[in-house]
């Protein structure tokens, strides 16, 4: 049974929030090198293949954790209630990155991923993949009534509809091409009825929901670094699409719907 590494998860969690806010003032002053703002001259890795190598730690990892040291015990109590409620949690974490690496991986149509990219999102994965998982399995503390609480119903609510608004926003942005095409179109249909970044909108509000439902530092990092690093791209998105298409709907918001 492995310990609850305080120090790691506390150094971890700062770690999360230092570099959101960093990566945030950085995204203003300068675009990140991914999708359509790529050069292709720089060394890239092919969609698919990239995908796959920079998410896949985030879901290998926590389950490793899982199934060599085990997931009843830890802080507050061995098994039970609060055992189940731990692994429930890291479970809905593992899904997000089984569908990233697994199934939208393969059937990304999107433009090649600049190694450098998949190098740092790997190392991010991976030390994120421990640090949820760790955590969850082996710090945090749940009552036996951890399942009847309104935090937990709203938060696990939330996360849900945040991974289907994800889902369908990618299936509708991956269906704007044909297979080889490099072309971009304006993106119609569910919640980019409302907003431009609906895929990144459906990605906040998932691990938001997930922060809320687990209520903890490393929870709550994450969603900050989430909101850190793809709000800007959001905002990156709507002013292309708005210089690249003179017909782009002006009722569209960037990122949070009839505000922002």
């Amino acid at each position: 049974m492995m310990e609850c590494l305080d120090p790691v998860v506390f150094f971890l969690s700062g770690a999360l929030i230092t570099g959101g806010a960093l990566f945030l003032w950085a995204q203003t002053r300068r675009r990140t090198a991914y999708g359509r703002y790529v050069s292709a001259e720089g060394r890239c890795c092919p969609a698919r293949l990239g995908w796959f190598l920079q998410e896949v730690p985030a879901f290998l990892l926590p389950l490793l954790l899982l199934l060599l040291t085990g997931g009843a015990g830890g802080a507050g109590g061995a098994g039970g209630a609060g055992g189940t409620g731990r692994t429930l949690l890291l479970c809905t974490f593992m899904l997000h990155y089984f569908h990233r690496s697994f199934i939208y991986a393969l059937r990304t149509r999107g433009r090649p991923v600049p190694l450098t990219t998949v190098l740092y999102a790997a190392i991010f994965c991976s030390l994120n993949g421990f640090l949820q998982g760790h955590h969850l399995l082996h710090c945090a503390r749940f009552d036996h009534t951890w399942l009847s609480r309104a935090r937990m119903a709203a938060g696990s609510l939330l996360f849900v509809v945040g991974l289907s608004i994800n889902i369908h926003s990618d299936l509708i942005l991956r269906r704007l091409r044909e297979p080889g095409e490099v072309v971009y179109r304006i993106p119609h249909g569910g919640m980019f009825h409302f907003v431009s970044g609906a895929n990144f909108f459906g990605e906040i509000v998932e691990w938001s929901g997930y922060a809320i439902a687990s209520w903890s530092l490393p929870t709550f990092a994450f969603a900050f670094f989430t909101v850190c690093s793809i709000g800007p791209r959001a905002f990156h998105h709507h002013r292309d699409y708005q210089q690249r298409f003179d017909d782009y709907p002006r009722s569209r918001k960037i990122l949070i719907p009839f505000i922002l």
